[in-house]
């Protein structure tokens, strides 16, 4: 007779926690609740009854399970989870998951087909992004509910994923609840963590005192108060010690063997009879299955010794029966409710309870389990042909179990490379590790090596140092050696991309001193590529300063010679690793070329890049093609203004699923429309991107839309946005990145320029140009190259020509943005030397950006005309008027006033202007017509020509055209003279003498 409880009693307050955690996440206010616990206690009683409550409220649940057999197979809990719900109601297609299908899709098997390119490995901050956007969608409605049970036996990859995912589902339609043992691990320290920040509940189930045992075994038995015997209630009380699963244990056991029964009027329970009474659950499952026919029990402990969870292909290995015998067992116990299928995996059957397993494992004698554990080993290997990594961790678990600890590491060993290979490092760690613990002494090294690796990829640089550290010596040259060098050269390639240069330079000098004097052109050529990037790193001021001995000390012969020496080096190593089949290693010494060549130009940096795109497409290297395409449209942006191959270079990371360099690329997309003044959508995009970067961890990219979002302020002239975003961008340690020289120039300088602060806009950009000249620097928007000269020349400095000529000759001039600056640098100095039709022929060629970058365009027009004011050439009225009307409208103040201020200097009469939104007639207010637009519409009246609307309202005529069309869009007039006649019949019906009056500008 089975004896289980179909409520939960003793929970009321867990109950009430996830109650309330579910209509928060109905409501968008999501949550993370942990359920700890020992074995039995309930946890997954209380995660079904959640989700019961989640149905009732329409809301989809997702369900996993991670493995209990001591197998390291990453992520198992979330495919079940997601495979739960897809299975019966599909994947969802909605657009918003189109950027992250390709990380979801080894997790989702329908979106498997034609996403990720081979060879690439999504980072597990970009899945865990990628699932929390999945998650959204699929709560959208009515919030959604993700359970995961036994995290104590997840791999590391899921428990990253569910730290993520706990951190950041606040305002999110999610609820997250996971059960786990209080065993100490990751999965303990996630939960405790998440607790301490505040971003998870946790709750530790006690166990169940008399009352609520009581309450248990009448559910159990469906019997009323006082139908039990107080001695049934004491005899289960005081053995299961309140563990729920040991009280239904034990209470089967009473019943199997007929103490307990039904009697009239109740329940009758039997004297105990001492010797005959079991003590626990090891007795109580002896009992059990000596009830059972032979062939059922053997079955049982065979499958037993595979663990909590096992395969019906192993099982039929183990026992050796055909399918009709094997099914027929499994039948039989799972009708006596000892195991039962597994509804994530047709082929596979679970224990009811993982402590079913370990009991039945615990009542043979200790040398029949190593024997039994032998034969299943020897049985799965024999059946098998390759083993999969999930049937090598089983036979080495069997291995171990039979006392073979040299064949356990050795699987262990194989699988945990395997693993990492596949980039699946942290699941690698732990196995590799496992295998460490057990190896012989003539295998540690070479596992402790592979450690090292896992543990630099999982971001455990310190944990991957001491592992090398403690390495015993080995002779240069030795195959042990070079083993040991390529350890340290790509944990030296996983410090310089974390910017930790110190550590990097470690790894590089313990790699050449294994490798000695003479290494492979391939571990040179790594090597190699490896300093070139850290030679790209801003060395800190302090320690530059304190090596070179002088303060502010400008780059050195030995600088230079150093960074022409990396890109020698480079140009080799890149040759070479193509020769020799390193080529990812080429990829890295192209793409290093592509920024040291910029020096020289742009169009032999894009020719680096094209190298790159032919190594990685040749080798279909995703990642690398993807980078590739990223670079090369980011060159064009900068030499045309354009973002046309950014965005096809947005699409190829975007269908590739690379989150970290899709985000790269939101963000020069964003700079693009920041220069171009389009901030609705530089807003849009630094929106979207900016905290999915800070919580992907993806630090370059965070730093440049933190960047972006300043720059975005300070074009607009909003100075207290300009602030705030500067401290978020220096509390990333802004201030300590290549960045530097574009804060300074290109977000400072400009946001003091639309203050109307020269002398700060010039030490703003004296700043950026000091920093470069001690630090190696590829950006060349920073204004060294453009900005810089145009306001020398305007101040008239000595050397101003010579600036402008150092800036014309190079690459940096030849750029889109800065072309704007130094051809009407040169119309200044122009008309300042009495050229004054070689003046208006630069002022002319300057005009070609202006539809690229209005902004910039108006506010250069602004600076030239002080120039042109003084030195009697150009048009500077004309194009202060353009820039005053630009600005006002922009609402940038400080500069249209000094247009208005520069006008009258030169005796225009120029009309102050104020607001005006009280004047226009809500109809037309409503419709969206501006102050501006409604100075046009009033002077309609009359029907002037565009010529004569200019000059009263001081601005261009081609202005005046956009102003009429934009009034015909919004009034529904068909045409001018309909527009006119409106204008007419509103001043006629405003009650106005004679034509309708202008809005006098005040």
């Amino acid at each position: 007779m089975r004896a289980t409880s179909s409520v939960i009693v003793g929970r009321d307050a867990e109950v009430g926690l996830l109650d309330q955690a579910l209509d928060s996440a109905g409501r968008g206010a999501g949550r993370a609740v942990f359920l700890v616990g020992e074995a039995g206690i309930g946890k997954s009683r209380l995660a079904g009854e959640c989700a019961l409550r989640a149905y009732d409220r329409d809301m989809p649940v997702l369900r996993g399970r991670a493995t209990s057999t001591g197998l390291v197979v990453p992520f198992r809990p979330l495919v079940e989870a997601l495979s739960s719900r897809f299975r019966a109601a599909g994947a969802p297609n909605d657009p918003e998951l189109d950027p992250y299908r390709p990380a979801l899709a080894g997790l989702v098997p329908e979106w498997r087909s034609g996403t990720a390119a081979p060879g690439y490995t999504i980072s597990l901050v970009e899945l865990a992004e990628a699932l929390l956007r999945l998650l959204a969608v699929l709560g959208r409605e009515r919030g959604c509910v993700i359970l995961l049970e036994d995290l104590h036996d997840s791999d590391t990859e899921t428990i990253a994923v569910v730290e993520y995912v706990a951190d950041n589902v606040a305002g999110l339609p999610v609820l997250l609840v996971g059960t786990l043992r209080p065993d100490p691990g990751p999965a303990l320290d996630l939960a405790l963590a998440a607790e301490l920040r505040n971003t998870a509940a946790l709750r530790e189930l006690t166990p169940l005192d008399e009352t609520a045992v009581r309450d248990m075994v009448e559910a159990c038995l469906d019997a009323g108060p006082g139908e039990v015997p107080p001695a049934a209630h004491r005899h289960l009380a005081q053995r299961a010690g309140g563990n729920p699963y040991l009280v239904e244990v034990l209470l089967a056991d009473l019943l199997d063997t007929g103490r307990l029964s039904r009697a009239e009027g109740g329940w009758r329970i039997a004297d105990q009879g001492g010797a005959s009474v079991p003590t626990g659950a090891v007795r109580s499952w002896a009992r059990r299955l000596s009830r059972l026919d032979e062939p059922v029990r053997e079955l049982l402990l065979l499958a037993a010794t595979l663990g909590g969870r096992f395969s019906v292909e192993a099982l039929r290995a183990v026992t050796g029966l055909d399918d009709r015998a094997l099914f027929a067992h499994l039948r039989s116990a799972s009708e006596v409710g000892i195991i039962a299928p597994d509804g994530a995996a047709h082929d596979h059957y679970t224990f009811r309870h993982v402590l079913t397993a370990d009991a039945l494992r615990a009542s043979l004698p200790p040398a029949e389990q190593a024997a039994l554990a032998r034969r299943a080993a020897t049985a799965i290997e024999e059946s098998a042909g390759e083993l999969t990594g999930e049937q090598r961790q089983l036979v080495a678990t069997l291995r171990l179990a039979a006392g073979d600890k040299v064949t356990a590491s050795r699987q262990f060993a194989q699988v945990g490379q395997e693993l990492l290979d596949a980039g699946a490092s942290g699941s690698a760690a732990v196995l590799l590790e496992r295998a460490r613990g057990l190896a012989a002494d003539e295998d540690r090294e070479a596992i402790t090596v592979h450690l090292a690796i896992a543990e630099a990829e999982s971001g455990r640089l310190d944990a991957a140092s001491a592992l090398l550290d403690d390495l015993p010596p080995a002779p240069a040259g030795t195959r042990a050696a070079q083993e040991r060098a390529q350890a340290h050269t790509q944990v030296a390639w996983v410090a310089t991309m974390a910017e930790q240069q110190q550590e990097a330079h470690r790894r590089i000098r313990a790699a050449r001193a294994l490798l000695g004097t003479a290494p492979r052109p391939e571990q040179e050529a790594a090597l190699v590529v490896v300093e070139g990037h850290l030679a790209l790193l801003p060395e800190p001021d302090g320690a530059r300063d304190s090596r070179h001995g002088l303060p502010d000390s400008a780059p050195t012969p030995a600088d230079r010679r150093r960074l022409e020496e990396a890109e020698r080096s480079a140009q080799a190593a890149a040759l070479t690793a193509e020769e020799r089949g390193r080529p990812v290693v080429a990829c890295r010494a192209w793409q290093l070329l592509a920024l040291l060549s910029r020096a020289r130009g742009f169009d032999e940096a894009d020719a680096c890049l094209v190298r790159m795109l032919e190594v990685a497409e040749k080798h279909r290297l995703a990642p690398c093609r993807a980078e590739a395409l990223v670079r090369l449209g980011t060159n064009a942006f900068m030499r045309t203004g354009e973002a046309t191959s950014l965005e096809t270079a947005r699409a190829a990371a975007q269908e590739l699923g690379h989150l970290a360099l899709l985000q790269t690329t939101d963000g020069l997309l964003a700079m693009q429309s920041v220069l171009g003044a389009r901030w609705d959508r530089a807003r849009e995009i630094v929106e979207r991107s900016l905290e999915a970067s800070a919580r992907l961890q993806n630090l370059s990219a965070h730093r440049y839309l933190l960047l972006v979002d300043a720059t975005l302020a300070a074009h607009q002239g909003h100075a207290r946005e300009q602030d705030r975003a500067l401290a978020r961008f220096r509390r990333a340690g802004g201030e300590e990145s290549m960045l530097v020289p574009l804060q300074r120039g290109l977000c400072q300088a400009m946001g003091a320029l639309m203050a109307e602060d020269r002398p700060r806009a010039t030490a703003e950009l004296d700043a950026a140009l000091a920093w470069e000249r001690r630090h190696p620097s590829f950006f060349y928007l920073s204004g060294r190259y453009g900005l810089r000269p145009l306001l020398r020349a305007l101040d008239g400095d000595a050397d101003s020509r010579d600036i402008h000529q150092e800036a014309l000759a190079s690459p940096g001039g030849q750029l889109a943005w800065n072309r704007m600056f130094l051809s009407l640098t040169d119309a200044v100095l122009r008309g300042r030397a009495g050229d004054p039709d070689g003046a208006r022929h630069a002022v002319a060629e300057a005009a070609r950006s202006a539809a690229l970058f209005p902004q910039a365009w108006h506010l250069a027009l602004r600076l030239t005309a002080e120039g042109a004011l003084a030195d009697s050439w150009g048009e500077p009225v004309a194009w202060l008027r353009t820039a005053e009307e630009y600005f006002h409208e922009a609402g940038v103040q400080p500069v249209a006033g000094a247009c208005r201020a520069l006008m009258r200097q030169a005796g225009v009469s120029v009309p102050q202007r104020r607001g005006g939104h009280e004047r226009i007639p809500a109809e037309l207010r409503t419709a969206g017509v501006t102050p501006r637009e409604y100075e046009v519409f009033v002077l309609l009246a009359e029907r002037p020509g565009n010529q004569q609307i200019a000059q009263r309202l001081c601005i261009s005529p081609r202005t005046v055209e956009k102003h009429m069309a934009s009034l015909m869009a919004k009034t529904g007039s068909a045409d001018r003279s309909a527009l006119c006649k409106l204008s007419a019949d509103r001043a006629e019906d405003q009650g106005r003498p004679g034509a309708a009056r202008p809005v006098t500008p005040a």
